[in-house]
């Protein structure tokens, strides 16, 4: 009670006494907001249009930047730049700073200012900081309709399955099970799947348990532990299971959070998928939308997230099991290298074929790919596949 007068107290004194003069309205909604920023990154106060944002991305449209976000020690940080969006085509990058929004200074500001300048116009102009460089780049985003892609798929390396899972939204597990069984086919068998989690956001839990569900027979997915009973939840994968001896690798990096991250924990203490990458982002936390009156509702942290070995994801994240960080593959041969069939008058193999074999693209398919992790992937199914062979 000694607070809440206190609180009163305060309110009447800016109402009454403040150099310019502040609707009631306006001064509940600063203080609810203030209490908010006090808490966690993603605790926030929610407003129609906001409340409106977040409703639109789980269903996979929404007109924006396409740029998951989070304050970190003052600094807007880029927690994931979406797939198809005017961020990912502009070469933003998880962990990217941003230092100005049209020319405004945003250190220190909240979340909701942010959002606000970003939403401002239908153009953004930001200045940002990107780790081991010594300036700031500028760049112009537009915003437009972003439609979510949530799985696409193709075979790479001859025969590897590739999944994309852009984020989990309504519709996620179908189509997911769809790209399954397309490597199912026993006419052009794959010799296992690479799921893709890089830059994924997260999105709804229900839909990372369905998708989970499809590897792994049954068993704990996730479990949330919070203050009060009715946060507390265990979260099961359904019986039964597709792809059921085939190697299963699953890429990741510190843009994968959330629900990508209690997607990729459940498959790696069911020891169903080997993870490679870098370690994830760790965001394992739970956010509920609680109602405040007809048009304002705030989103409030209740409870923890926990593999199912316990481990909380929380400000930890998702170690991979390799660790390979992002960057380029350079793929050439070599063709200083001294050999024995480089020497001169050397005995010729008695066998038919050439006697100077290419190292670059022994593992078919491979001398294609520029992407580091995704490379290493691929060798690695190769790998599994024909030691599975050879037993």
């Amino acid at each position: 009670m000694e607070e809440l007068r206190a609180f009163a107290q305060v309110f009447e004194q800016i109402r009454q006494a403040y150099v310019e003069e502040i609707e009631d309205a306006e001064l509940f909604d600063m203080a609810v907001r203030g209490m908010l920023l006090q808490l966690d990154p993603h605790s926030e106060y929610l407003t129609d249009e906001r409340l409106e944002d977040l409703e639109q991305t789980a269903t996979g449209s929404y007109i924006g930047l396409g740029v998951e976000l989070a304050m970190e020690q003052g600094d807007l940080m880029i927690v994931t730049p979406l797939d198809n969006s005017p961020a990912a085509e502009a070469g933003l990058l998880s962990g990217d700073i941003i230092v100005r929004i049209n020319g405004e200074p945003i250190h220190g500001r909240s979340m909701a200012d942010a959002l606000d300048l970003l939403a401002d116009g239908t153009s953004v102009e930001l200045s940002v900081f990107r780790e081991g460089t010594e300036e700031t780049f500028d760049l112009t985003l537009v915003h437009r309709q972003i439609a979510l892609v949530s799985v696409t798929s193709r075979t790479i390396g001859g025969d590897v399955g590739y999944i994309r899972i852009g984020r989990f939204q309504q519709g996620t597990a179908e189509e997911f099970v769809q790209a399954l069984e397309q490597f199912e086919n026993p006419l052009a068998p794959v010799s296992g799947v690479i799921l893709d989690l890089r830059n994924n956001p997260g999105g709804l839990l229900e839909a990372a348990v369905e998708v989970v569900s499809a590897l792994v027979d049954g068993g704990v997915v996730v479990s949330t532990r919070g203050r009060l009973p009715i946060f507390n939840s265990v979260h099961y994968a359904a019986p039964g299971q597709q792809l059921t001896d085939m190697p299963v690798v699953v890429l990741i990096n510190r843009g994968s959070a959330s629900a990508a991250e209690i997607f990729a924990g459940a498959l790696q203490d069911h020891q169903r998928a080997v993870l490679l990458g870098d370690i994830s982002f760790g965001k394992g936390s739970v956010q509920n939308v609680v109602s405040i009156d007809e048009t304002r509702s705030i989103k409030l942290t209740t409870a923890r997230y926990y593999t199912p070995s316990e481990r909380g994801i929380q400000a930890q994240g998702i170690a991979p099991d390799i660790l390979v960080e992002e960057g380029t593959v350079a793929w050439r041969a070599d063709t200083t290298a001294i050999s024995e069939a480089s020497l001169f008058r050397h005995l010729e193999n008695d066998q038919a074929g050439s006697d100077t074999p290419e190292l670059l693209g022994m593992v078919e398919g491979i001398s294609d790919i520029e992407d580091v992790q995704l490379a290493h992937a691929v060798s690695l199914i190769k790998g599994i596949s024909r030691l599975g062979q050879t037993r």
